[in-house]
């Protein structure tokens, strides 16, 4: 498809700013020669036919090499109905189904999670994407158990910790809980209240709650199955002078809570329950408070600091901020796994809200057929760039599990750092456009959507809280900007930068000077399709948004101190942070459709892959025109061509969403059902 007054096929001569006018000109005096050269555009689009997709080889490429384990997981439970969760269940009964859930699936169905979270990280989040697609409830109950709770004993401790808690947390005798957050700490874990003292006399830690802002909240598997607790606290010795203690900064212990026997809280520990929560109510979240619990100074997770009979603290890490840094960074992979489930649950939403799309009918041309929604140019606008995106997500998401396990292989501290600063970003940037895209499913499905049967209602609710835990969004981009920062910082004095930052070595150079008065008119289809002129586009973006807020943050922090002017420039932080995260998604998007064997799946994902691109870069148009990135003419180039790859990405869509190969049982909604879908709606209302 040639644009409108684009450039020329290089074979042509270029078309000068005079004929341009002069062309326009002539439309305006001649409006039905426009409407028919429009016409004929639109033929020559429809003309190219339909892209044949090969979905078995495209859904082989997506689901990658753990499928077999995802399908054990499906084939249990499609096995099981009873333990299937109903869409009307109450709050106890759902926590009770829940656990019956994973004790099922790991006694049952043979499933051992916890013995793949260190050595096959890959595997154990296609393990948590399969749980979160039957509920994400259960997804969330195994996080706890296993990723948290049976992670910080794997991660934070010693090999003493390993061969004690290992086979009951992996068996599930040892449910138990990560007491991280409090009522009046959540994102700033330094600042936590809980006290772990250590008493030389009996050699134990005396674990207190010092006030109503110290009670540990929100703690999942805490106010009903939990026997155990790693409990994060701040670690005091004594000193032997006027000072009394010293404190250590916050450490991890292993804090029994329930009586192995009578499952009743043991002494000093007092339990309450959070009660009803706006989704996930079949985990049982808790508050956990400490009235001098003692616990044995063997139970202090001390693969980073360790404190001896006499009370003397060891350490291979010199600085408090150093062992935290290296404590926190051992859990990152939280956050990895909510970036990958949350995906999950946008493949989910997609499935069902475009399957619909294309069933549905309504309106039409007088005495024709009712068409299907889906043809409509505002149901493609809302749902195509989405599916695009969604593509966008799981491949950059499987890049980050894969940087992830063999980070946990090799513990190189670049790698290290990578993964840190990937995850924060991702799991914000995803989680944040999963949020929004829920509500948008739900209201393309019209008053069907708002049927709790039809799953939008359920996921909204549950998935909503994973733009809080294992880090707040807001707080994750700031982070994500913070290290875009150093890295600016580290380039003028000559460091090495992170992978994911390599463009930057490049980016305040040739990205950074005044835009080709060529390239920024050129209009043609196959250069806005380029790759290159795409990942440039993202990349000089967030080039200029670093440049411009290195210069207000050094004019505000002359007037309000280093705090206040970041303060002042936050919003500006955040949109770098964000437009970062897209560039590199947009990066491993173009490597994993340039990586496809299959030629039929390679066309399918380029097509969808410039959607994403396009349509990114025209949300974000003005900020091109301001700088002149773009000329008019090509801004008006990138919206028709987004539209028009809208509508083919449409025309495979049923493909597209076949690719992803989710069970009926995951989608589950009637109206997403591949066939027979309004008389399983009829009958499930009762006709």
């Amino acid at each position: 498809m040639q644009i409108p007054n684009s450039k020329p096929n290089s074979d042509s001569e270029p078309v000068s700013e005079a004929e341009r006018r002069i062309r326009r000109l002539a439309l305006h005096l001649s409006p039905v020669a426009c409407v028919a050269a429009e016409q004929l555009e639109i033929a020559a689009c429809g003309g190219r036919g339909k892209l044949s997709v090969d979905t078995p080889s495209l859904s082989s490429y997506m689901r990658g090499k753990h499928r077999d384990i995802q399908e054990k997981v499906f084939d249990y439970f499609n096995a099981n109905p009873h333990l299937q969760t109903p869409v009307e269940i109450s709050k106890d009964d759902h926590r009770e189904l829940c656990m019956k859930q994973l004790t099922g699936l790991v006694r049952e169905a043979g499933i051992r999670p916890l013995r793949y979270v260190v050595n096959d990280p890959a595997k154990y989040f296609a393990i948590l994407e399969a749980v979160g697609g039957v509920d994400m409830s259960l997804g969330i109950k195994m996080g706890v158990q296993y990723s948290l709770w049976g992670g910080s004993v794997l991660n934070l401790g010693t090999q003493k910790h390993k061969d004690k808690y290992f086979d009951g947390i992996d068996n599930l005798d040892y449910p138990g809980c990560f007491a991280m957050t409090e009522l009046h700490h959540g994102s700033n874990v330094q600042g936590l209240q809980t006290l772990a003292t250590f008493d030389v006399m009996t050699d134990e830690f005396i674990i207190d709650t010092p006030n109503d802002g110290a009670i540990k909240w929100w703690i999942g598997n805490a106010a009903v199955h939990g026997k155990f607790a790693t409990v994060f606290a701040r670690l005091k010795l004594p000193t032997y002078d006027t000072k009394g203690v010293t404190d250590m900064g916050v450490h991890a212990f292993i804090v029994p809570i329930r009586d192995m026997e009578t499952h009743q809280p043991l002494p000093g520990i007092e339990i309450h329950d959070c009660g009803h929560k706006i989704g996930l109510n079949g985990v049982d979240n808790g508050a956990l408070r400490f009235r001098s619990v003692r616990i044995p100074r063997d139970n202090l997770l001390n693969r980073f600091g360790d404190v001896s009979r006499e009370g003397k603290y060891t350490s291979t890490l010199p600085t408090v901020n150093k062992r935290f840094a290296a404590t926190l960074g051992e859990l990152v992979g939280g956050r990895v796994g909510l970036a990958y489930s949350s995906v999950s649950v946008l493949k989910v939403a997609g499935t069902i809200a475009i399957r619909y799309s294309l069933l549905r009918q309504q309106f039409g041309p007088p005495n024709q057929p009712e068409v299907s929604i889906l043809d409509y140019q505002s149901q493609q606008h809302k749902l195509m760039p989405m599916l695009a995106s969604t593509y966008a997500f799981h491949f950059a998401t499987t890049t980050l599990v894969e940087k992830y396990s063999q980070m946990k292989k090799t513990h190189d501290e670049e790698l290290v750092a990578d993964v840190h600063a990937l995850s924060a970003g991702l799991k914000a940037y995803i989680t944040s456009y999963t949020a929004k895209s829920l509500s948008i499913c739900r209201e393309a499905c019209g008053g069907h959507g708002y049927a709790a049967v039809n799953r939008f209602g359920i996921l909204r609710n549950d998935h909503d809280i994973f733009q809080t835990f294992e880090g707040d969004n807001t707080v994750l981009l700031q982070q994500v900007a913070m290290d875009l920062l150093k890295q600016y910082q580290g380039k003028f004095k000559g460091g090495t930068l992170a992978v994911t930052w390599n463009y930057l070595r490049e980016s305040m150079n040739t990205y950074l000077s005044q835009p080709n008065p060529v390239t920024v008119r050129w209009e043609g289809e196959d250069h806005l399709r380029d790759p290159n002129f795409q990942l440039d586009a993202f990349r000089y973006r967030t080039s200029r948004l670093l440049q411009s807020v290195v210069v207000r943050l050094r004019k505000h922090s002359k007037t309000l101190g280093d705090f206040g002017a970041w303060n002042r420039c936050l919003n500006h932080l955040l949109t770098l942070a964000e437009s970062h995260i897209e560039s590199v998604i947009l990066a491993k998007f173009i490597e994993a459709v340039q990586s496809c064997p299959d030629p039929s799946s390679q066309a399918a994902l380029k097509l969808v892959c410039d959607l994403y691109a396009l349509d990114r870069i025209w949300n974000d148009i003005g900020t091109y025109r301001n700088v002149d990135y773009v000329a008019p003419n090509k801004a008006k180039a990138i919206h028709k061509l987004t539209e028009y790859l809208s509508f083919q990405v449409r025309n495979v869509a049923r493909e597209l969403v076949d690719a992803f190969d989710l069970p009926d049982y995951v989608t589950r909604a009637p109206i997403a059902m591949r066939s027979g879908a309004y008389s399983q709606y009829t009958q499930y209302v009762g006709f």
